[in-house]
């Protein structure tokens, strides 16, 4: 009997300590959690402990915060910037995806996020007090229902200088107000927008494209600069993380990743091998192929498309700057901004690159990473206005390239 008493005792502590053994391990593991900077284990933990009310309180306050300020003027004085109606963090080493968009265009940001694991930054432009009101409630619902957008996207807003973008009344989403998960937020916003070109408003307000680049990529060290219609090669971000923690070398180096687009977007190319069959059948071809061929020739397709597959991302190699060359590129350091007197469309970017070359940058391009657009872009007819503006901006790129001298004396380079 007493044998028998002794047993159960030994089982009791013995069960009793695997139990606090169970449970010094999960707070060792949530310790280890809090400290882990891996996308992939965070997500797994949302997946599991999503975010507490809390937290979404918090972003919906730092919202309200940004809206009460009644924004800034911009230096031309013709728009009100928003900054940080969402905010984000990042490392030293971090690659931030910046990007742009109308809000009918936010549609893009679910595929972005899907496809980019790091840290996300979007400058929304609201040509009306409409439209205002809408990305308002928009980042209200999106911060309430998505965890990838409270945890890794800032966002941003512009409208004209006459509007003042207010606080969402928890009255006033109407529709919005009844959705339940980040899912049935972008399906509203599929139903209620019309997405299309960023600049082809249809209003008398000029899309302020550089402002909003520079806005989108504020703060970051290293930025990859997109339109929101484009989407990343699988793993990009890892690759970047990974050169760039590897080699402090990469200053004064714009990493080029080739640009491409494709007919149909129902399913776009995850790696290099895909997207090289999509390209031997025509169905991918060079980004602005049928707009401005040279603007993309010297990143060299045929080159790229036969390089061996690597498992690794690196640069494959160098090419000179030329004019008109606009390659997207991530280049960390002392990088220009872009010119915010250019808007609209024509020469905003080619003006930032041209800069980037006169500054000492060089330009090596990235053997496996890509970015595809969706769809082919086309010749567009504008309205006489919006021809007027590109007209200008061709006009303002001759004096800016000027300017260029003033501004680099001792630089042998030229645009």
């Amino acid at each position: 009997m007493q044998m028998s008493y002794a047993i159960r005792c030994a089982f009791y502590q013995l069960l009793l300590a695997a139990l606090m053994l169970v449970a010094m391990l999960q707070l060792l593991y949530l310790s280890l959690l809090s400290g882990l900077h891996g996308q992939e284990e965070q997500d797994q933990y949302f997946e599991f402990f999503p975010p507490s009310p809390r937290s979404v309180d918090q972003v919906k306050t730092q919202l309200r915060t940004a809206l009460a300020s009644g924004g800034v003027l911009d230096a031309s004085g013709d728009y009100r910037v928003y900054r940080g109606l969402l905010k984000t963090t990042m490392e030293p080493n971090d690659v931030i995806l910046a990007t742009h968009a109308s809000v009918d265009n936010l549609l893009h940001l679910s595929g972005l996020l899907e496809r980019w694991e790091g840290p996300l930054s979007v400058s929304v432009f609201a040509a009306t007090k409409e439209e205002a009101q809408l990305a308002t409630v928009l980042a209200y619902a999106l911060s309430s229902h998505c965890p990838d957008m409270r945890a890794r996207v800032a966002m941003h807003l512009v409208c004209p200088s006459r509007y003042e973008a207010a606080v969402p009344d928890p009255r006033e989403p109407g529709e919005f107000a009844l959705l339940r998960s980040c899912q049935e937020v972008f399906d509203k916003l599929a139903r209620v927008a019309q997405p299309g070109i960023n600049y082809a408003l249809g209003t008398n307000v000029s899309y302020p494209n550089n402002l909003l680049r520079n806005l989108a990529r504020e703060g970051a060290n290293y930025a990859l600069v997109i339109d929101v219609d484009m989407v990343p090669s699988e793993g990009l971000w890892r690759g970047l993380r990974e050169m760039l923690d590897q080699s402090n070398q990469w200053g004064g180096t714009a990493l080029v990743v080739p640009a491409f687009e494709i007919r149909r977007a129902r399913r776009m190319p995850m790696n290099k091998n895909e997207l090289v069959q999509l390209y031997q059948v025509g169905e991918v071809r060079p980004f602005y192929y049928g707009l401005c061929t040279p603007c993309q020739a010297p990143t060299n397709y045929s080159r790229w498309v036969n390089l061996p597959e690597e498992s690794l991302l690196r640069p494959a190699y160098v090419v000179p700057w030329q004019d008109p060359w606009e390659p997207f590129y991530v280049a960390g350091g002392k990088v220009p901004t872009f010119d915010e007197r250019f808007r609209q469309y024509g020469f905003n970017r080619i003006s930032q690159a041209c800069e980037l070359h006169v500054a000492g940058f060089d330009f090596e391009v990235l053997n496996e990473g890509f970015l595809v657009h969706k769809g082919f872009k086309e010749a567009l007819k504008f309205h006489p206005q919006k021809e007027a503006e590109n007209q200008h901006n061709k006009i303002l790129y001759r004096q800016f390239k000027q300017e260029l001298k003033a501004k680099y004396p001792n630089s042998p380079r030229r645009c």
